[in-house]
């Protein structure tokens, strides 16, 4: 079990630091607005969680090209893994320029949603470049799943490093009106985000194209590079429950964020902050979960069945001890971590007490994103999605409500609902893989 802990852990550090300078690109945001307001994060936070579901439904889009990538790879068919980029790719873009059309059109939604009116008014226009932004976002993730399905991970990690440092200058820029910049504060932060995720889907697409390391799969495109309808079924049957449970749980935070904003722009800022915490370390959870799929997936293709169960179970215990760390981690330094963002004394003060129970659900968290990236591995996504979909909206959501709004918790309330669909979704989940992989010398599929 170690020595297959280790082998998933080299997989996924690359995937890891990737996932969490992406998301880093969000909290360089809100530590840069939160210098001006609280209301200007209170009104980044109410467009982030509006962009949350479309944003994760594309993102898990993407999250099919990895699997069937690493299938084709497990089987030596470089064709069929240079056929699954291009379909990969087209599909993928073409499902966030619709997404982002959407979005922009029904941008008014956000006055409807019980807010502060001040907050809604300014994140309207951020709201709606975010949207724009997600066309080269996911055109940037879904060469990188190739990439990492090739288990060339460092690649992504790279260029996403390299974003943390233009996506900062360009905010420094359009945020405060640095170098003859207009001062666009919030919409800046917005602007700055679209120019680096630009150049980092250019970036990516180049390297693909033209680095040895990828020739021979690049060689076969005159064999591969066509769109199959037999392909982009198969995205299609991966990529819509990946992303349908991805958003189940983005969409479970959305909604919580938009109940805690029914309390308020100091409860939506401190809500904002936690959830910003708890969402970077989330990321290396996500990257362990990927490079626990990729290498089942690897397996499943050379039919190494014995194996696909040892690699899922070596990533569940891996983790369990990253949530034990995380559940310290975030106790010790609950009152510490929310300076980052604000100075507003009442803010860092129910920040801290989320953050409490952020530190609750860490391990949960950990182990339902391993759960559920073991069965997408082994093209499991169907009744898996059932199962995250009961966790969060039959058990998360409602008892949140019930326990902010009727027994009067407020948001701790409402975070405790999320503790307890996070917990559900997890055993479910990895119930599933282990029940499944516990039939391998029979018939396990």
């Amino acid at each position: 079990m170690r020595k297959e802990l280790f082998a998933t852990l080299r997989l996924s550090i690359p995937i890891i630091i990737t996932n969490m300078a992406q998301i880093a690109l969000a909290l360089i945001d809100s530590a840069m607005v939160g210098a001006i307001s609280y209301k200007q994060l209170a009104a980044s936070s109410l467009a982030i969680n509006a962009i949350g579901i479309p944003q994760i439904i594309c993102i898990g889009l993407t999250m099919a090209v990895s699997p069937l990538v690493a299938i084709a790879r497990g089987r030596q068919d470089a064709v069929q893994a240079s056929r699954v980029l291009y379909n990969g790719a087209w599909l993928c873009t073409l499902a966030a320029f619709v997404m982002a059309v959407v979005c922009v059109t029904g941008s008014t939604m956000l006055d409807q949603l019980r807010q502060d009116p001040e907050v809604a008014t300014l994140a309207k226009p951020y709201f709606r470049i975010l949207s724009w932004s997600l066309i080269p976002m996911i055109l940037f993730l879904s060469v990188k799943q190739f990439s990492d399905a090739l288990e060339m991970t460092k690649t992504g990690m790279a260029l996403a490093l390299a974003t943390l440092p233009i996506n900062a200058f360009l905010n420094w820029m359009f945020i405060f009106g640095n170098l003859g910049a207009p001062r666009w504060e919030l919409y800046g932060a917005g602007f700055a985000t679209l120019l680096t995720r630009i150049i980092a889907a250019i970036a990516m697409i180049v390297i693909v194209l033209y680095h040895p390391a990828y020739k021979r799969y690049i060689a076969a495109r005159r064999q591969a590079w066509h769109l199959k309808g037999k392909q982009i079924r198969e995205l299609l049957h991966i990529g819509i429950p990946s992303g349908l449970q991805y958003a189940m749980e983005a969409g479970a935070f959305a909604v919580s964020g938009i109940m805690v904003g029914w309390l308020g722009a100091t409860a939506q800022a401190a809500h904002q902050i936690a959830l910003n915490i708890a969402s970077f370390s989330f990321m290396a959870a996500l990257g362990l979960s990927l490079g626990g799929s990729i290498r089942v997936s690897h397996a499943y293709g050379r039919g190494d069945k014995a194996l696909m169960r040892k690699i899922g179970i070596s990533t569940i215990y891996g983790g369990i001890a990253y949530g034990i760390f995380c559940v310290i981690y975030f106790i010790l330094l609950r009152y510490q971590l929310p300076l980052i963002f604000t100075k507003e004394p009442a803010v860092i003060t129910l920040a801290a007490s989320l953050l409490f129970f952020a530190a609750i659900f860490q391990i949960s968290d950990s182990t339902q994103a391993i759960g559920v990236g073991l069965l997408r591995g082994i093209k499991d996504v169907k009744l898996p999605t059932v199962l995250v979909a009961v966790a969060y909206w039959a058990i998360g959501i409602p008892v949140g409500y019930w326990l902010a709004f009727d027994i009067e918790m407020g948001a701790a309330g409402i975070w405790l609902g999320l503790v307890m669909g996070l917990t559900a979704s997890s055993l479910l989940c990895n119930w599933r893989f282990l029940k499944k992989t516990a039939m391998v010398k029979n018939h396990p599929f």
